[in-house]
C-alpha cells in the first residue's frame, strides 16, 4: 500500500483529500503545515508528498527545498493557487516533480500521484569524479559546475537536465523524452519551462566558446563540444 504523505493548510480540503485517497487503496499521514510535515517526513519515510505551496511555519517551496537535501528521488506534487509561471518554474527548480493548479479533480490527482510511483527509481550510479564538459567539471551528485576556480551550485533539476544532455552528448536528447522524464508530461507550459531551464544552462556554460547546447528543431536539443 503506497504511503502518502499529505501537507495541506486547510482543514476540510485536507480531509477530503486524505479520505478519497484512502478510500482508492493510499495509506496517507496528514499534517497541517509544513514543520510538521517536515517531522513527519523524516518518522514516516513516504513514498510520495503532496504539498500545498502557501503554508504556515514552513512553505511549500521551503519544505520541499530541505526535503531535497535528505532525499533525492521521493517524488513531490504541490497543491497551489498560485499559477505564475516563475511560481511553477521555481517549484521544479526546488526538486517538485508535479505541479496541480486548485480547483483541482481528485480523479485528476490520483492520475498524476499512480504516474510519479509507477516510475522507476533512478539507477544510483557508483562513486565516481567529476564529468568533463570542455573545460567544465561537472559533480553531478553535488549539483556543483566548476570552471577553473569558478564554482556554480545548480538547481536539483538543471543538474538532472545536465546530466541527461551529457549522457546524451553529440546526439540528440528528445524534448518529450526530457519532459516526460523530469516534469511529467510533455504539455506546452512544461515546454516553455524546459526552454527557460537550457537558457539557463547555456548561460553556466557560456566561458568555453566550444560548448554549445544547440537547438535541433522540432526534437529536441544535443549538448557538443
Amino acid at each position: 500500500m503506497p504511503n502518502i504523505l499529505l501537507i495541506e493548510d486547510e482543514p476540510s480540503l485536507g480531509l477530503i483529500v486524505k479520505d478519497s485517497l484512502e478510500s482508492r487503496g493510499f495509506a496517507v499521514q496528514l499534517a497541517a503545515d509544513g514543520e510538521a510535515g517536515l517531522r513527519l517526513f523524516r518518522q514516516q519515510c513516504p513514498d510520495m508528498v503532496v504539498a500545498d505551496v502557501m503554508m504556515p511555519k514552513l512553505d511549500g517551496f521551503s519544505l520541499a527545498e530541505q526535503i531535497r537535501r535528505e532525499n533525492a528521488a521521493v517524488p513531490i506534487l504541490f497543491l497551489t493557487a498560485r499559477s505564475q509561471p516563475a511560481d511553477v518554474v521555481r517549484g521544479f527548480e526546488l526538486g517538485g516533480n508535479d505541479y496541480l493548479k486548485k480547483p483541482f479533480s481528485m480523479d485528476e490527482l490520483i492520475v498524476r500521484i499512480k504516474a510519479q510511483l509507477s516510475r522507476p527509481p533512478a539507477a544510483v550510479p557508483a562513486p565516481a569524479g567529476p564529468l568533463a564538459i570542455g573545460r567544465y567539471q561537472f559533480d553531478h551528485p553535488k549539483q556543483k559546475l566548476r570552471f577553473g576556480a569558478h564554482e556554480e551550485t545548480l538547481t536539483n533539476r538543471e543538474a538532472e537536465l545536465l546530466k541527461r544532455l551529457y549522457d546524451q552528448r553529440n546526439r540528440v536528447l528528445e524534448r518529450s523524452v526530457v519532459l516526460r522524464d523530469l516534469w511529467g508530461d510533455d504539455s506546452f507550459f512544461n515546454g516553455r519551462s524546459l526552454d527557460v531551464f537550457i537558457t539557463r544552462l547555456r548561460r553556466c556554460l557560456k566561458e568555453d566558446p566550444q560548448v554549445q547546447i544547440v537547438n535541433v528543431r522540432g526534437i529536441g536539443y544535443k549538448l557538443i563540444w
